[in-house]
């Protein structure tokens, strides 16, 4: 903990736009919530400390769709190359693996269990928030003065 959290390092809350609020330690984005949601890892700390969230993976044919933003739909985790965690309920923060790959490629909140998802599907399973190289992914470092700002 003390290396995600240095002791004597500034810990600050920068307010972004569209509601986003970063939870920024050296001018390093750690955590994200949107709206009065809770805080989740950024990716790039999740690829850091792997452990720290559920994970479910989708097929191949899903990458790109997932890599563009789309949410993840019940069968890209149901079939062959899919893996459920079948104690994840819904409305659970998760991390997104994908066959093959060894890093999430996103992170999203579950619509429905892994048993509903199993069952059911069809339609959205996981609600895809953050992902490789959207613009969240890009802000790597946030310097002094975009944070007293406000960004």
């Amino acid at each position: 903990m003390e290396d995600l959290l240095p002791k004597k390092s500034p810990l600050t809350v920068a307010k972004c736009q569209n509601h986003l609020n970063l939870v920024v330690v050296n001018n390093v984005p750690l955590f994200f919530n949107i709206r009065d949601g809770p805080y989740m890892p950024t990716l790039r700390l999740l690829h850091q400390y792997p452990e720290i969230m559920k994970k479910l993976q989708v097929d191949r044919g899903a990458i790109r769709f997932v890599l563009s933003g789309a949410n993840i739909m019940c069968p890209g985790l149901t079939s062959p190359g899919g893996i459920l965690d079948d104690e994840v309920e819904a409305e659970t923060p998760v991390a997104i693996m994908a066959e093959g790959k060894q890093h999430a490629l996103a992170i999203g909140f579950t619509k429905m269990s892994a048993k509903d998802i199993r069952s059911i599907n069809k339609g959205i399973g996981v609600d895809n928030i953050h992902y490789l190289n959207d613009g969240l992914w890009k802000v790597d470092r946030l310097w002094s003065a975009w944070i007293e700002k406000g960004l």
